[in-house]
């Protein structure tokens, strides 16, 4: 549990940080064009780092789901609405808005068990933290 929490860190930073270079280099190259190279160098390295350090195989793709495929379209997604969305409110407002949207569609699939995930009871509880956190941005946006 350690290790996922600093993992989780890490990711949350790096996230943040990576949302407001993309946006920046977007602003001097164009927004798809970072996209672009945003995503070749991550394909770039990711291909680099399989040769040295492999888990799996590509050949149970077949058995999986093809759902499952689509992740490298999110990626596109992920890139470019986050780039647009720091571009269009400032890096705090928009990491803060992304956070809550994650955090909320995250309790949906736990809640729903989508995805072959363990179902979690969506109760008033997680209802009231995501109402905190949002009146949180909006105060936060205010002040």
């Amino acid at each position: 549990m350690v290790w996922g929490v600093i993992f989780s860190i890490a990711a949350g930073m790096a996230m943040s940080v990576q949302g407001v270079m993309n946006t920046r280099l977007g602003e001097r190259i164009g927004t798809m064009e970072a996209n672009a190279l945003v995503q070749c160098t991550a394909a770039a390295l990711s291909l680099i780092v399989l040769l040295f350090w492999r888990q799996g195989s590509f050949a149970a793709l077949g058995e999986t789901p093809k759902l499952y495929w689509f992740g490298g379209v999110l990626g596109l997604v992920i890139t470019v609405t986050v780039m647009l969305g720091i571009k269009s409110l400032s890096p705090t407002v928009s990491i803060s808005v992304i956070l809550i949207s994650q955090l909320l569609v995250a309790a949906l699939i736990d809640a729903l068990g989508l995805m072959g995930s363990e179902k979690v009871p969506f109760g008033w509880g997680k209802v009231a933290g995501l109402a905190l956190m949002l009146g949180g941005v909006v105060l936060f946006k205010s002040a």
